[in-house]
């Protein structure tokens, strides 16, 4: 199980692709059982160097999700390495996509990675 104090809801994260860097957002985590389920929004927005990526944290809010919201495992959401680079509370419409998702709930155990089509 994951230590749920690592990350928090509305934390962005930056993974390491490549040639470069993408970005994450927690929506929600949830344990479930024995596991934890990760709600995450993931951004098609690269960028070549960490620095490029902390310098457009500021505009965040205005980057559009490639993958508004997936359910991952805790072994697809670990599967990929990241890092918390800044962090902006839930906006109520993307609480609303974790409470759509209640009502027919599905959990990814495919990383993040090849849900965006990386390799």
């Amino acid at each position: 199980m994951s230590n749920l104090n690592e990350f928090s809801a509305g934390d962005v994260l930056v993974f390491q692709i490549e040639s470069g860097f993408g970005l994450l957002r927690i929506l929600e985590i949830q344990e479930r059982g024995n596991d934890t389920v990760w709600h995450i929004a993931a951004y098609g927005d690269y960028f070549l160097t960490i620095e490029m990526a902390e310098d457009a944290l500021p505009t965040f809010t205005k980057f559009r999700p490639q993958i508004e919201h997936i359910a991952l495992t805790d072994r697809a959401f670990h599967s990929t390495q990241t890092a918390r680079l800044g962090h902006f509370p839930v906006r109520a419409e993307e609480h609303e996509l974790v409470e759509q998702w209640k009502k027919n709930p599905t959990i990814s155990d495919r990383s993040v990675r090849l849900l965006l089509g990386i390799r």
